[in-house]
C-alpha cells in the first residue's frame, strides 16, 4: 500500500501565496507521475498541475504563470507553490501519484486525503 500525506493548506487573502507539499510512503518501486487536483464545492475535481519523473510538467490554463509544481524523486515528494492566489482558487486540493509497488506491478493511482485552501477577498 501507498500513502500520500498532504500539508500546507490554509486561509490566505487574495494575492497571497501558499505552498502545498505531499509525501508518498509505503511500498514504492517507482512513481511515474505526481500531481495536484482540486475540487471546489459543487464542482468536479479538476487537474491543477502534474509532473512526470523526467521533470516534464503540465498545468491547467487557469493557474499557468501563478503556480509552480516541483518534485523530489529521491524523497518521493511533490510540492505546489501557489502565488497570486485568487478567490476562485478556493478548493480542496488533492495530491495524486501513479505508483508501481514492485517492478512487475501495474501502475496504480493513489490519492491523498485532501487539504483545504481558502482564498478570501
Amino acid at each position: 500500500q501507498v500513502q500520500l500525506v498532504e500539508s500546507g493548506g490554509g486561509l490566505v487573502q487574495a494575492g497571497g501565496s501558499l505552498r502545498l507539499s505531499c509525501a508518498a510512503s509505503g511500498s514504492i518501486f517507482s512513481i511515474s507521475l505526481m500531481g495536484w487536483y482540486r475540487q471546489a464545492p459543487g464542482k468536479q475535481r479538476e487537474l491543477v498541475a502534474i509532473i512526470f519523473n523526467n521533470g516534464i510538467t503540465n498545468y491547467a490554463d487557469s493557474v499557468k504563470g501563478r503556480f509552480t509544481i516541483s518534485r523530489d524523486n529521491a524523497k518521493n515528494t511533490v510540492s505546489l507553490q501557489m502565488n497570486s492566489l485568487k478567490t476562485e482558487d478556493t478548493a480542496v486540493y488533492y495530491c495524486n501519484a501513479v505508483v508501481k509497488s514492485t517492478s512487475w506491478d501495474n501502475n496504480r493511482n493513489y490519492w491523498g486525503q485532501g487539504t483545504q485552501v481558502t482564498v478570501s477577498s
